[in-house]
């Protein structure tokens, strides 16, 4: 015998009653203004004074669930955030430095560096033109419109002439009065060692443009860089340390095997340190000329036939690693060729590219002519020297004979 209006009261009470819970359970099923709101029908029927309680009853259990178990869901820890230490703070300010330094950096990016930028200084010679590319040159790895430079697809050309007299004078202001005996061994002793933290890695492709940047940034909080070569490069570790000495501007103070010291320099100032620009990507490497000819130079194609098959038969001189240390390849196949005429160069797991690098890296070292890249395997031919060496000796015996006295 209840009128419509008490049972909708009832129903209101019992509904809100019942929300209550189930929001301190399961907050994150559904917000608690979607749950405790009344329906406009309800609330036409209501009197004033009776909707006026519930709607306080609502707000308050809605503000009580909100601050209490909507932003906490059940049977998860508290997160309470770890400070971060001083050197993390340090960090962090740096990186954040840097970015800002990034954002708003000025292109195109004028650099003063009075050499061409390439991808790789120690294993390209500028003096072999490329007969094609891979990659359209007008796609520079710098970026759209970051540097002021053309890229020709194989460097990006200094537009301004260079005085070399100049650039010697700045470079041995900045290097200063020599190292004495006793500061060297400092330094040696400190940088030396595995473990040290001031250390670059060099690998196939050599002294490249990005690792100019590397080096400055440690040159910033050390006095010298412990710089380890591996792999193709080591062939010729003259090349690597002339290279690193004329595009940083510092000094080689330790060389043994494949472990370098690069050395800043007495007067040396990051703040005035010179502007790299980076390389967005490696480019594509261009094509060149083909290095094997199918008949070498010197002999017919019978006799070149048969020195392949004689260099895939005679046992190999030695065998190469991957990102190996090549220091003493040079000498060894120059030892051999005194005796043999062919020689074998076992490169099993070195790679099809890297063979074929250490083949022309010999052929200018040594010299000698490769004839044949096969299955991992490098055939090398010493050439007709002793041809050269019998006529030369016939010339000098001419020159020396009493007739011509």
């Amino acid at each position: 015998g209840r009128s419509p209006l008490s049972v909708c009261r009832l129903e209101v009470l019992l509904e809100a009653s019942l929300h209550l819970p189930m929001l301190k359970l399961f907050p994150w099923r559904r917000p608690a203004q979607q749950i405790l709101t009344l329906d406009p029908n309800i609330s036409s029927l209501l009197p004033a004074q009776q909707l006026l309680y519930v709607c306080r009853f609502l707000s308050q259990s809605q503000s009580h669930s909100q601050s209490e178990d909507t932003y906490d869901p059940p049977f998860s820890p508290a997160y309470k955030p770890l400070k971060p230490k001083k050197n993390e703070k340090k960090k962090i300010y740096d990186d954040q430095a840097s970015l800002d330094s990034r954002k708003y950096q000025k292109f195109p990016v004028k650099s003063d560096l009075p050499f061409d930028f390439r991808y790789s200084y120690s294993e390209t010679n500028p003096s072999v033109e490329p007969i094609g590319f891979r990659e359209p040159p007008r796609f520079s790895p710098f970026g759209p419109g970051r540097l002021d430079r053309k890229w020709t697809g194989t460097s990006a050309l200094a537009e301004q002439p260079v005085d070399l007299t100049k650039v010697a004078e700045e470079r041995n202001a900045v290097l200063g009065e020599p190292l004495s005996e006793e500061e060297i061994a400092e330094l040696v002793e400190r940088y030396r060692h595995s473990d040290c933290t001031r250390q670059i890695n060099l690998g196939k492709g050599g002294v490249t443009h990005n690792m100019l940047e590397d080096i400055h940034n440690h040159w910033k909080k050390a006095e010298a860089v412990r710089i380890k070569c591996l792999g193709v490069p080591t062939l010729d570790m003259d090349n690597v340390c002339f290279h690193l000495e004329d595009k940083s501007g510092g000094k080689i103070i330790y060389c043994h095997n494949n472990i370098l010291l690069l050395y800043r320099g007495r007067h040396y100032d990051s703040k005035s340190r010179p502007v790299i620009p980076l390389m967005l990507w490696k480019p594509y490497a261009p094509v060149y000329p083909k290095l094997v000819k199918n008949v070498a130079d010197g002999l017919t194609f019978e006799e070149t036939k048969e020195m392949r098959n004689r260099g895939l038969n005679s046992p190999s001189l030695m065998k190469l690693t991957r990102n190996g240390v090549y220091v003493n390849v040079v000498d060894r196949v120059r030892e051999a060729f005194e005796i043999e005429e062919v020689v074998r160069l076992d490169c099993t797991h070195v790679g099809a590219s890297d063979c074929k690098r250490i083949g022309v890296k010999l052929k200018e070292l040594v010299p000698c002519v490769p004839i044949l890249f096969k299955d991992e395997q490098i055939i090398l031919w010493r050439g007709k020297r002793d041809q050269e060496q019998d006529s030369s000796s016939l010339i000098l015996m001419e020159l020396t004979s009493p007739q011509m006295l």
